[in-house]
C-alpha cells in the first residue's frame, strides 16, 4: 500500500495488528485503531509518534505496550506522511479483498467511528467548535457519521455489495484527506498571519 514509505508493509498488515490487539486482551480492530490515528492527524494533533499511545487510550480507551505500541507509533508516523504526500497515497487500514464483504463493511463502519473519536479527541481538547470547520469537512464528519452505521445490505447481490464498498472506500480516502488538508490550511492561517504592509 504504502511501498515508498520505509518499513510500511509490516506496519500495515491487518491481520498481524488485529493478533497483536487480542494477544493484550483488546476487543479492538486494527480498522478504529487506524481510523482513531487518521482523524487525530486531521483534527491536527502533533505528528510526533509518542502523542498517538496517550491520544488513543483518551479517544478509545486503548492502552497499548510493546511491540504493538512500537508497531502503532511507526503507523502513526506512516499515516501523517501518506496525507501529506502529492500522490494521494493514502489508504484506511481494511482487510484484505478476500475477507468477506459483510466483514469488510463491518470494518469500514469502524474505521469511520476511530476517525470521529480521533477527531473529536483533538477537537475537544483545543477546544475547537463546529464553527472551526469549513462547510466541506462538516458535510464529510457528517457522512463520516452516517458510514459508521452502515452494514451490508442482505438483499443486494455480491457484485452489488462489493461496487459499493469500493465506492466507499475510494470517498473515505479523499474525504479524509480533505478533512486534513481542510484543517491544515485554518491552522495555517490562524498560526501564521501575514505580516502588515506599510
Amino acid at each position: 500500500m504504502y511501498d515508498e514509505f520505509d518499513g510500511a508493509q509490516g506496519v500495515f498488515d491487518f491481520e498481524e495488528i488485529a493478533n497483536h490487539l487480542l494477544e493484550q486482551g483488546i476487543d479492538s480492530s486494527p480498522s478504529v485503531l487506524h481510523g482513531c490515528l487518521c482523524g487525530l492527524l486531521a483534527a491536527g494533533a502533533s505528528q510526533q509518534a509518542e502523542v498517538c499511545l496517550e491520544a488513543l487510550s483518551l479517544a478509545l480507551d486503548l492502552n497499548l505496550y510493546g511491540e504493538l505500541a512500537e508497531q502503532v507509533m511507526q503507523l502513526y508516523s506512516v499515516t501523517a506522511a501518506a496525507l501529506q504526500d502529492d500522490e494521494f497515497d493514502f489508504h484506511p487500514l481494511l482487510p484484505e479483498d478476500d475477507i468477506d464483504i459483510v466483514e469488510r463493511t463491518r470494518e469500514l463502519a469502524a474505521w469511520c467511528k476511530g476517525f470521529l473519536a480521533g477527531f473529536a479527541h483533538v477537537s475537544v481538547a483545543a477546544d475547537k467548535g463546529a464553527s472551526a470547520l469549513s462547510e466541506d469537512s462538516s458535510e464529510i464528519l457528517k457522512d463520516f457519521a452516517a458510514i459508521a452505521q452502515a452494514g451490508a445490505d442482505e438483499q443486494a447481490s455480491e457484485e452489488e455489495l462489493e461496487g459499493s464498498y469500493m465506492e466507499l472506500v475510494e470517498y473515505l480516502r479523499f474525504a479524509a484527506l480533505n478533512v486534513y488538508m481542510d484543517n491544515a490550511m485554518i491552522e495555517d492561517a490562524g498560526s501564521d498571519p501575514s505580516p502588515p504592509l506599510h
